[in-house]
């Protein structure tokens, strides 16, 4: 939008861009769509089935049928329109509803953006009505979702080198350690390293995907000042450096550089800025996301991520692929 159309009522329309949202994310926060699932309910069933107040309830189905992400007949019963249980329920076929989940949390910590920005502190982070547990495995079960249509096409544009051993760095529900293996040789094996109660998230995916047998799971946590599995040939580092500071990436780096064996390789997915830091524009939006979610994160360019490889040893940093999303790809080596 250029600075000419920038009028009152196109302003207002970014302004009231929450209400919609937040609709869509109490919807899916609280399972609407999933109770709904197995046929129509009335407000007082609906209400029932995720223990809400009556009347709330009422006007959060007659705003998403008002969306048109919920039909309410004349008889007020609401159901899910035709397509949407693929989209907003667990088990959808390409379900979309734990990002949605995650975006909830990312939101209410947005919200406190102003305050932020005069402290330089991050957000009071305030569980949803599904607790800190079912927040977690919002956001893991979220990576899938955005992963899982990117991975295999973009470990085969990357063309990875040979390896015989993938760790997998922070590796969530095992999205990308599937992509490796099914473009690596039948020999190849991987070590996931993650949180402990992400790991049951990841076993599950591994198992569906076949690839369980192929896989050793290692729980740890990447800000504990301890070494990451060793052996390796191939390390994978998606989606993780813009949690960290410039400090805290230039230790984990170090913990990568020491668990790879010599001559092995390091591929780090992230987004990657341009110099001004305005481009690309979803990375300028990442990087206040990173402000109000954690104490020290942000979108860094080619120029800081290479520095903070030779930092860690690694020699002969490139970009191999370049996205306007989170899909660039930095290489370097260990000598």
């Amino acid at each position: 939008m250029t600075n000419d159309k920038w009028t009152a009522e196109n302003v207002l329309g970014v302004a009231r861009g929450f209400q919609s949202a937040c609709v869509l994310m109490a919807g899916a926060e609280l399972d609407v769509f999933g109770k709904l699932q197995a046929g129509p309910k009335t407000a007082v069933g609906l209400a029932e089935a995720i223990e809400g107040d009556l009347r709330a309830t009422a006007m959060l189905a007659d705003a998403l049928a008002a969306m048109e992400l919920l039909e309410k007949s004349d008889a007020g019963l609401y159901s899910l329109p035709e397509g949407a249980a693929d989209v907003l329920t667990d088990n959808g076929a390409e379900t979309a509803v734990a990002m949605v989940r995650h975006l909830a949390n990312c939101m209410r910590n947005w919200t406190q953006l102003a305050k932020v920005v005069r402290t330089g502190e991050q957000a009071n982070r305030t569980p949803s009505v599904r607790g800190p547990a079912g927040d977690l495995q919002s956001f893991i079960e979220a990576m899938q979702v955005v992963s899982v249509p990117a991975a295999g096409p973009l470990v085969a544009r990357i063309a990875p080198p040979p390896f015989t051993h993938l760790l997998d760095v922070g590796g969530g529900p095992g999205t990308w350690t599937i992509a490796f293996l099914r473009a690596g040789s039948p020999d190849c094996r991987a070590t996931l390293f993650d949180l402990p109660d992400v790991l049951p998230i990841a076993e599950k995916h591994l198992r569906q995907a076949g690839l369980l047998d192929r896989v050793t799971l290692v729980a740890g946590d990447l800000t504990a000042n301890r070494a990451l599995p060793e052996g390796a040939d191939l390390a994978w580092v998606s989606a993780i450096v813009h949690q960290n500071s410039r400090a805290q990436n230039r230790e984990l780096l170090r913990k990568v550089y020491v668990a790879l064996v010599p001559g092995g390789c390091v591929l780090i997915r992230d987004i990657l800025m341009e110099e001004s830091r305005t481009s690309p524009a979803d990375g300028a939006m990442f990087a206040i996301n990173m402000l109000v979610n954690t104490p020290g994160g942000g979108t860094f360019t080619f120029s800081e991520l290479a520095d903070d490889l030779k930092s860690a040893g690694f020699a002969d940093p490139i970009l191999l692929h370049r996205h306007e999303g989170m899909n660039s790809v930095v290489q370097a080596t260990k000598p």
